[in-house]
């Protein structure tokens, strides 16, 4: 089976072929454009999705008007707007696609009937939810104190598959500085 979730879940745990079988048919592909949202902000989120390919952002609008980045997300990953997601509650954030992005969604209700088929896979996708939130922490406090050059280039180095394919507005917002002072930082002024 060429899945890539089912690829990614096998890195996790190990899986039959039914298993396989049985979580491929629970995820639905969905297409989405640059710039289409997969979760509106100030709704409940009820998917999960992975993404097959393109990049896409958790963000936000602050109380200014100001368009948030707060992470990207390539292929490979497992995303939602875990609080909302679990708790049935509407949340400021959002989920974007700053690429053209395939996923493989899942909604909440029916990743609940997989769980109950396959008990296992709420622990592994729960495990993968938690190292993402421990990870966000991680780069939050590796850029504390750093100044705008340094987050730039802690960010080229660490994430150079999601540099180069999304817009420099957004990796902007994600830094915290200006679209012009990126401009002039990648210019090397």
């Amino acid at each position: 089976m060429d899945n890539q979730l089912i690829k990614y879940l096998q890195l996790l745990h190990p899986l039959t072929k039914a298993d396989m079988e049985l979580i491929a048919g629970y995820f639905t592909p969905q297409t989405f454009k640059q710039g289409d949202y997969l979760s509106k902000p100030n709704k409940v989120a009820r998917e999960m999705f992975f993404v097959e390919s393109g990049v896409i952002r958790i963000g936000s609008i602050n109380e200014k008007g100001t368009d948030l980045t707060h992470y990207f997300y390539g292929e490979n990953n497992l995303v939602s707007i875990l609080h909302s997601f679990n708790e049935d509650v509407p949340m400021p954030a959002f989920i974007q696609a700053c690429t053209n992005a395939e996923v493989l969604t899942i909604s909440k209700s029916t990743l609940q009937q997989l769980y109950q088929q396959l008990p296992f896979l709420k622990q592994v996708i729960d495990q993968q939810n938690q190292q993402h939130l421990i990870e966000k922490v991680n780069v939050h406090n590796l850029y504390q104190g750093e100044d705008a050059e340094s987050r730039y280039h802690l960010f080229v180095s660490r994430n150079p598959n999601i540099v180069l394919r999304v817009a420099l507005k957004e990796i902007a917002s994600y830094l915290g500085i200006t679209p012009q002072s990126l401009s002039r930082i990648r210019r090397g002024r």
